[in-house]
């Protein structure tokens, strides 16, 4: 007996406002990723993108507990010898405060051909 696959032609998708001003960076992005994902609608399946839409506010009043903000640092390896360059939350927050929650909500999701289409139904606003 074969098994019926659900159709992606019918998803409904919603568009949910956060404003994000005095929260965590974790908590907020760790909602955010629910959201895209669909995992908080009752017809959620893991390999089908049924997310909502998700337009964030307020990014630059993003709180951050302990001494993280001095000492979070984000690597990039570009795979030669010498190649790894590091960056604090600091100076990234500094200068661009939508990448690092852009960022926080990427590594959340999974690294399927999913995670592509979520990431554009995400719109920060600065």
């Amino acid at each position: 007996m074969q098994k019926k696959s659900k159709k992606q032609a019918g998803v409904v998708r919603k568009i949910h406002q956060i404003d994000v001003s005095g929260q965590s960076l974790g908590r907020v992005a760790t909602r955010i990723a629910t959201l895209l994902r669909g995992k908080h609608k009752p017809t959620y399946v893991p390999y089908l993108d049924e997310g909502d839409q998700v337009v964030v506010q307020g990014v630059r009043e993003l709180k951050f507990s302990g001494k993280k903000f001095e000492q979070k640092v984000y690597h990039r390896y570009s795979g030669y010898p010498g190649g790894l360059k590091t960056k604090k939350l600091s100076e990234a927050f500094g200068k661009r405060p939508d990448w690092v929650l852009w960022h926080a909500v990427y590594q959340m999701l999974p690294p399927t051909r999913l995670r592509k289409p979520m990431m554009k139904r995400l719109k920060i606003e600065k």
